[in-house]
């Protein structure tokens, strides 16, 4: 059996640290807002190239941090994708808020810039592109729009983080950027976490008050806010994992190139296109195929296991019925939903359970 995506070789490769650190933990016993916490956001802001990075308690935390830090609430707009995750428009609908649900552009899956502007409304407060399966949408383009309406981009960046675009990385690549820890991200932590990144003094000042029940110091608390910290033993973790993390990015990227020589000429199969300008840390390894059902259980009967990211866009979802952005609405995100089909990835996947899979593929 291939594993979906191998934790287990990464963690014998940082096991003495991560227990050096762990321990360390236990012997101080600040297990909230330890000096891990700090370390880690000092690092992770020099890794992204920005100012200033508050950790957080989770990605989905983390963009709803961001639109509060940038004042969304009721009756406002926030334009995003409609292929990806529930939490990209989960957070805009909890503060009251609606999410305005954009077409993709079929060769990258990304929020395309060009239909982002007919969509802007006089409520229209901030645009949240997602840089899926860990490819940067195209920020440039987005950008110019938003600049354009004077408005806020909020990257979503759980998928993409150590990924590049035009030689800037993901999260430092508009007014905030947020990433999550979750345990099968690029970056992830044995359990929930998330960061938010920003080069803007005001905004990370507030969006750490935010994430600390909106206070400014201890028990004086001048804003709305969240519980919502990173724990210090996850902190740990992190710290552990980017002493490799250069090494998995840069095997993540090769691996992800050897499946796209292995399957481009599969019939029926469409292998991720990765832009000229792009790096890509593969969160998943996503194909498109015909008659997925059908091919996920082959694969199953040879013990390779699949996964679907996402198989029903927001816009369907029963959640954002009330919306009346229904089917039709963003034509190319759902027939990219009914195609989508993830392989095992991660930095440790084997030549020969690549070639496997190929030759699974091709089989009739």
């Amino acid at each position: 059996m291939i594993p979906f995506i191998d934790l287990a070789t990464q963690q014998g490769k940082i096991k003495l640290d991560l227990d050096r650190r762990i321990a360390d933990v236990l012997a101080h016993g600040k297990f909230i807002l330890g000096p891990e916490v700090k370390e880690l956001e000092e690092r992770l802001a020099d890794y992204v190239g920005v100012k200033h990075c508050v950790a957080c308690a989770n990605g989905t935390d983390a963009l709803l941090i961001a639109l509060m830090g940038v004042g969304i609430g009721r009756g406002d707009e926030v334009i995003t994708t409609a292929f990806t995750y529930v939490a990209t428009g989960e957070v805009i609908a909890r503060l009251g808020a609606t999410p305005i649900f954009v077409d993709i552009d079929e060769s990258t899956y990304n929020l395309d810039p060009a239909k982002i502007e007919s969509a802007i409304t006089s409520k229209t407060k901030a645009i949240m592109p997602v840089s899926l399966y860990g490819q940067c949408a195209d920020f440039d383009a987005i950008n110019a729009v938003a600049g354009k309406y004077h408005l806020p981009v909020i990257e979503d960046g759980a998928q993409s983080f150590g990924a590049t675009y035009k030689g800037r990385r993901s999260c430092g690549l508009s007014t905030i950027g947020c990433t999550s820890f979750f345990p099968t991200k690029p970056l992830g932590c044995y359990g929930d976490g998330g960061a938010i990144f920003t080069d803007d003094d005001e905004l990370a000042k507030a969006m750490d008050m935010i994430h600390k029940h909106g206070q400014d110091r201890r028990y004086h608390h001048v804003c709305m806010g969240l519980n919502s910290r990173l724990d210090t033993l996850q902190a740990a973790v992190l710290l552990a994992k980017l002493e490799i993390f250069d090494e998995e990015v840069k095997l993540r990227g090769e691996i992800g190139a050897k499946y796209s020589k292995l399957l481009e000429n599969v019939p029926g199969v469409i292998v991720p296109h990765i832009e000229p300008h792009n790096t890509s840390v593969y969160a998943q390894y996503t194909v498109r195929v015909q008659n997925r059902e059908a091919v996920q259980e082959k694969l199953k009967e040879a013990g390779i296991p699949t996964a679907v990211h996402y198989p029903i866009p927001l816009n369907q979802q029963p959640l954002f019925e009330y919306l009346q952005q229904g089917e039709g609405s963003v034509p190319i995100a759902e027939k990219v939903a009914k195609e989508v089909m993830s392989l095992p990835m991660s930095a440790w996947v084997k030549d020969e359970d690549m070639k496997y899979v190929l030759n699974i593929m091709k089989s009739k």
